[in-house]
C-alpha cells in the first residue's frame, strides 16, 4: 500500500507518524489516561503535518473575510490566511498526496488534541485520483479570545479510508441474547470487573499495574482467550521516505516548539548521532548498521508476519531461516509425542510424584533493573495444583542439574527431531517450563539459536529483530529495563524510542515449535496451563554465548 505525497519545487511539508503521547495524557496521575488504549490507538492512527511558523489570532466575531486578525512570530513563512470568512484560518498544505485506487484520505486534527476557542474542520478528500492541494481549516469557537499555534504544533493529521466500505455495512439494533458467545462473555467481564473492584477497595494494589483491569488492552476476554488475532495495543506507522527529495525537512519526533526552522532540516552533522544523543559515535554508527540492514531486509519480497510452515526440510530450513536468523513457526513435526496426549496436571503429577523441585517463586529486588528471581523449592505434585491454580510460580528450564535429574522420566514421552537437532546433547529432551495462565516471561533475548516446543496450552509471544535493541533499554545482560511490552503503564515520556521498535505478535498452539534465533528479543505470555520444552542443539554451530561480552 503505497501512500506518496508529491512536492512542487519550494515546498516543503513536515510530515511525521502521529506519537501516541499527548502532553495532557503526560500531565494526569502516574500517566493513568494511557491505560485507555482506544486512546492510544487514536493518537497515533495517522500521519501529522506541523505547522511551520508561530502566529498568533484572534477572530471579531463576524462572517466576513477580514474579521479574523494573524500575527505571526518574526520571520516567519508559509503563514496561514483568512479567506473564507465564517471565522475561519486556512493551512495550505504543501504536497499533492496519492493514495491507491478506492482509498481516500480523511484529513482533520490530531485526535485528542483540544485548543481553547477554535476546533479543526475535517474533511474527506479523494486522493487516489485528484491532480490538486487540499487545504486544512480551523473554525474559531469563541471571538475575542487569542490563540495561538507554535512553530512545529501539528494542525492537520491524514489518514486513509476506504472510500465505499461504510456505504457496505447494514447497521442494525439486536438484544443481546442474540449472540450467546458475546453474552455470556459480557456477564463474565460484568461480574469480574465487581469483583474486582470489591477487591481493590479491600486489598490495595501493590503496584500501578495492578490498579485496573487489562482485558482490552491485551485483547482478551476474562478468561485469557485471544478474540482478535489481529489485536493492536500499538500502532507503528512508517515515516515518510525522503530518498526521492532528500532536501525535505525532517519533522521533529516529539513536540518541541523551542526548535526553529534551521534545526530540523537536514544539517552536516552525523544525523544518528545527533538523534540519540549521549551515546558514542563507535555505537551511532553500530546503531546505524542495524537499522540500515534491517530495513534492506524489507526490501526482499516475502510475508511480514512470522510464517508458518509444514514439512520443511533440513536445507530449506538451514538456508531461509537459520543461517539468516529469520523466525518461523513449525506445525505437525512433533504430531507423533506422546507427550501431546499424555501431559496433563494428573499424569505429570503421577509421573513425577513429590520430588522437590526448584521453582520461580515472587520477584525480588527491582524488577525493572534486574529481572532476578527468588529461587524456592517445593515437592512437584503440590506445585503443580499450585501453578493450575494460576498461583505465581512457574518451574523454568535450566533451574538446576538436580530438576533436570526429577524431570528426566517425561523424557520418554518426547519424541526425536532429526532433521533439525542432534540427539549428541546432554539434554536431547530439551528443558522444560510449566507456568500458569497468564505468566509472563519478561522481555529478553537467547545467547542460541532455540526452539521452542509448545506441548501443552498456548503462550503469546512478542518479537522483536536483533536491530531493534536501540530501542529496547538493554540495561542487564540479555534483560531489558521494560519487563512487559504491553504494560499499560508504560511511561512513553521514559522509553521515548520504543514507539520505533518493530515488533511481531505471536500465537503458539500446541503441536507447534517456534524457532527463535539468536539475538531475537522476546517476551512470553501463558494463555493457559503451559508446558514448553526448549531445545538448542541443532546441527548446526550453535556457540554464540561462548564469546558473548558479559563484562
Amino acid at each position: 500500500m503505497e501512500l506518496t505525497a508529491y512536492l512542487h519545487p519550494g515546498w516543503a511539508p513536515l510530515i511525521r507518524p502521529a506519537p501516541a503521547t499527548r502532553p495532557w495524557m503526560d500531565a494526569t496521575p502516574d500517566s493513568f489516561a494511557y491505560r485507555c488504549l482506544p486512546l492510544n490507538i487514536a493518537n497515533a492512527h495517522g500521519w501529522e503535518i506541523l505547522c511551520p511558523c508561530g502566529f498568533e489570532a484572534v477572530w471579531d466575531g463576524e462572517a466576513t473575510t477580514g474579521a479574523v486578525t494573524i500575527r505571526p512570530d518574526d520571520g516567519a513563512q508559509r503563514v496561514p490566511v483568512s479567506h473564507f470568512g465564517q471565522g475561519t484560518i486556512t493551512f495550505h498544505i504543501e504536497a499533492i498526496f496519492r493514495t491507491p485506487p478506492g482509498w481516500n484520505l480523511w484529513v482533520t486534527g490530531s485526535p485528542n488534541r483540544q485548543k481553547d476557542a477554535i476546533q479543526p474542520l475535517s474533511a474527506v478528500v479523494e486522493t487516489d485520483w485528484s491532480p490538486f492541494t487540499f487545504t486544512m481549516n480551523w473554525r474559531f469557537t469563541r471571538p475575542a479570545q487569542w490563540i495561538r499555534f507554535e512553530a512545529f504544533e501539528p494542525f492537520c493529521f491524514v489518514f486513509p479510508v476506504e472510500r465505499t466500505s461504510v456505504e457496505a455495512f447494514r447497521p442494525a439494533f439486536a438484544p443481546l441474547g442474540a449472540n450467546p458467545g458475546t453474552q455470556a462473555r459480557f456477564r463474565a467481564w460484568s461480574e469480574a470487573r465487581d469483583t474486582f473492584h470489591a477487591k481493590l477497595k479491600s486489598e490495595p494494589p501493590r503496584a500501578k499495574a495492578e490498579g485496573w483491569q487489562k482485558h482490552y488492552y491485551r485483547g482478551v476476554d476474562v478468561s485469557g482467550e485471544t478474540l482478535a488475532p489481529d489485536h493492536r495495543p500499538k500502532l507503528r506507522l512508517r515515516p515518510f521516505d525522503r530518498s526521492g527529495s532528500p532536501d525535505t525537512p525532517m519533522a521533529p519526533n516529539d513536540d518541541v516548539p523551542e526548535k526553529s526552522a534551521a534545526q530540523v532540516r537536514p544539517q552536516a552533522s552525523d544525523p544518528i548521532a545527533d538523534r540519540i544523543g549521549p551515546l558514542n559515535l563507535a555505537l551511532a554508527r553500530r546503531e546505524w548498521l542495524l537499522n540500515t540492514l534491517e530495513r534492506q531486509r524489507d526490501l526482499a519480497p516475502g510475508p511480514r508476519a512470522i510464517e508458518r510452515r509444514e514439512g520443511m526440510g533440513s536445507w530449506e530450513f538451514l538456508e531461509r531461516y537459520y543461517a539468516v536468523g529469520r523466525p518461523v513457526i513449525l506445525v505437525r513435526e512433533i504430531d507423533g509425542w506422546p507427550a501431546l496426549s499424555r501431559w496433563n496436571p494428573a499424569y505429570l503429577k503421577a509421573r513425577i510424584g513429590s520430588a522437590p523441585i526448584a521453582y520461580q517463586g515472587e520477584l525480588t529486588g527491582n524488577p525493572e533493573a534486574k529481572n532476578d528471581f527468588k529461587p524456592q523449592q517445593a515437592a512437584f505434585d503440590a506445585l503443580i495444583d499450585a501453578i493450575e491454580k494460576g498461583a505465581c510460580a512457574s518451574i523454568a528450564p535450566c533451574d538446576s542439574d538436580r530438576n533436570k535429574q526429577v524431570l528426566a522420566p517425561l523424557g520418554e514421552d518426547i519424541g526425536s527431531l532429526d532433521k533439525f537437532l542432534s540427539r549428541e546433547s546432554p539434554s536431547p529432551a530439551g528443558m522444560l517450563s510449566i507456568s500458569p495462565a497468564g505468566a509472563l516471561t519478561s522481555l529478553h533475548h537467547e545467547l542460541a539459536n532455540v526452539f521452542i516446543a509448545q506441548v501443552v496450552g498456548r503462550s503469546k509471544l512478542k518479537l522483536l529483530p536483533a536491530s531493534q535493541v536501540g530501542a529496547l533499554y538493554n540495561n542487564h545482560h540479555v534483560f531489558s529495563e521494560i519487563r512487559d511490552l504491553e504494560d499499560p503503564a508504560l511511561d512513553p515520556k521514559r522509553y521515548p524510542r520504543l514507539a520505533e521498535a518493530r515488533a511481531y505478535d505471536v500465537t503458539l498452539e500446541p503441536g507447534e515449535i517456534l524457532f527463535m534465533p539468536l539475538a531475537w528479543w522476546h517476551q512470553v505470555r501463558s494463555l493457559d496451563f503451559s508446558v514448553t520444552s526448549t531445545f538448542t542443539n541443532f546441527l548446526w554451530p550453535n556457540d554464540g554465548h561462548a564469546t558473548y561480552p558479559s563484562g
